[in-house]
């Protein structure tokens, strides 16, 4: 019997085997009758799926909702940011942030007490900045008072942190005298609360701080920022002249717990905010994310160190190169760098953070308009849910 004989009346896995593949090109059989052996498990698989074709399922299988409650017998304070002219001050509005009873955004349990809101950013010289911010506020540059008057008047900023970066002795060594007008011509410019940065200078940020506090008399300004290494000059101005203290440390709770403890030697907790610092999306949101949720939890679970509002500078998302980098790749820079931003802020968001300082226009409509679609959800009451018993499947899933 010749081998081609020997094939014949076999099947094709009796030819090749269990885990042989037959691929066959340009050829054409021609049979009387074509049987089909399907194994088992095909089988099975095939007539399953005939099965679900026909029978659709019409609910969920029953269950009941158990809400996700939790026992917090900690209290975020409340911080009031500006004064009235009733107040001792002269802004048209105050702003309060903190009170939460719950973690963020946790509806099921109580939504948050006072809402998030947004700084802008301004300078009191120019610097260098991406395109697709720049392009916003490329005529005021000059010009700090007439730049806060912008983000205000066209952008809603809720707030205005005027950075003294010129202080820096590296750039302009700005004496703290000067540094001081710059923030009253703000204060002139707009009527909205006003927060007041440094440069992050060891030895000027504590005289230019205090200056500024001085100036600021009543006003009840955030004053940014009291570090580890550089508190109680801030701390004193902050106590003579009735201020708030932006307490920073660099990811790290720690550190935070001590220089919360530090800074009550000098102010009242009433006149501190908090800051872990922001990592932006791509170099380490994760870790910021963790901090900060971390202290808001350990706040709500009863650590008085840490049961104040917290603060993030989220412009540090335009320091991850992905956010301007000329990389057509990724997307348009005009719309990946406010993207850029909006995450970084959105995340923080949802991790507790009261206070975003921020930059790009665009983004700082995005989060404001987030904020406000979540404060229109009304608080679940769960003994709505508690009966649940099927959820039924609408027509077309």
């Amino acid at each position: 019997m010749t081998s081609h004989e020997e094939g014949r009346g076999q099947s094709l896995d009796d030819i090749f085997g269990e885990f042989a593949e037959l691929e066959l090109e340009d050829v054409t059989i021609q049979v009387d009758e074509l049987k089909l052996a399907l194994r088992p498990m095909v089988q099975r698989i095939a007539q399953a799926a005939a099965k679900a074709a026909i029978e659709r399922p019409k609910s969920l299988i029953p269950t009941q909702l158990k809400a996700p409650l939790g026992e917090y017998p900690g209290v975020i304070r409340e911080i009031t940011i500006g004064a009235t002219k009733k107040e001792g001050g002269s802004r048209s509005n105050t702003v309060t942030i903190g009170g939460h009873t719950a973690p963020a955004w946790d509806l099921f349990q109580s939504p948050p007490k006072n809402p998030p809101i947004i700084a802008a950013d301004v300078f009191d010289m120019p610097i260098p900045l991406a395109k697709a911010v720049k392009t916003h506020y490329r005529e005021v540059l000059e010009d700090p008072a007439e730049w806060a008057k912008l983000c205000v008047d066209k952008f809603g900023a809720d707030l205005i942190t005027i950075h003294l970066i010129s202080t820096d002795r590296q750039l302009g060594d700005t004496s703290p005298a000067k540094a001081a007008k710059t923030v009253e011509e703000v204060l002139q410019a707009v009527k909205v609360p006003v927060l007041i940065g440094s440069a992050g200078d060891p030895e000027k940020d504590g005289p230019v701080l205090a200056k500024a506090a001085e100036v600021c008399e009543g006003e009840r300004t955030l004053l940014c920022s009291a570090t580890i290494d550089v508190y109680e000059p801030v701390a004193v101005a902050a106590k003579e002249h009735d201020q708030i203290v932006l307490s920073w440390t660099s990811l790290d709770i720690n550190d935070q717990k001590e220089l919360n403890r530090r800074l009550i030697e000098w102010v009242t907790p009433d006149q501190i905010v908090i800051d872990p610092t922001t990592a932006a999306l791509g170099y380490g949101l994760e870790y910021a994310f963790t901090m900060m949720q971390r202290m808001r939890l350990a706040g709500l679970l009863g650590d008085s160190e840490l049961q104040y509002p917290i603060s993030s500078g989220t412009t540090n998302a335009w320091a991850a190169r992905e956010a301007w980098l000329k990389a057509p790749e990724l997307g348009p820079r005009e719309l990946r760098g406010p993207i850029w931003e909006s995450v970084t802020a959105l995340s923080l968001l949802l991790a507790g953070n009261d206070l975003f300082m921020m930059m790009h226009p665009a983004a700082m409509k995005t989060v404001h308009d987030l904020i406000e679609w979540l404060r229109e959800r009304r608080p679940i009451p769960v003994e709505e849910y508690a009966d649940w018993t099927s959820i039924e499947i609408p027509e077309g899933i």
